[in-house]
């Protein structure tokens, strides 16, 4: 289980930090990502990190404002988001990747949604 955590209403340029607890799983074996849909539009990659931490990968939309970690002591994914945007208003959802993370395989977290206003 995935409890996606830490959204909210945030002015544009501000920040606000998610954070994914998992339970029931080898949380340290799993490369872990974060995803967002938008109103109106699919799902998508926003982040992913390795199962160690060495590696981590962003879309090109949030390079540079948002940082991905994690913590394998206590099963916590979390992403850090600054300078938010308008168009960054999605729900986000984080993933225990079963393969690599942009193929969307494996377990979801319920959603937490990030309202961002301008």
């Amino acid at each position: 289980q995935l409890q996606a955590s830490g959204g909210g209403l945030v002015q544009s340029g501000g920040s606000l930090r998610l954070s994914c607890i998992a339970s029931g799983l080898t949380f340290s074996v799993y490369g872990m990502g974060w995803f967002r849909r938008a109103p109106g539009k699919d799902r998508e990659f926003v982040s992913s990190i390795s199962w160690s931490g060495e590696n981590r990968d962003y879309a090109d939309s949030v390079k540079g404002r948002f940082t991905i970690s994690r913590d394998n002591d206590n099963n916590t994914v979390t992403l850090q988001m600054n300078s938010l945007k308008p168009e960054d208003t999605a729900v986000y959802f984080c993933l225990a990747c079963a393969r690599r993370c942009k193929e969307q395989s494996g377990y979801w977290g319920q959603g937490t949604l990030v309202t961002v206003s301008s």
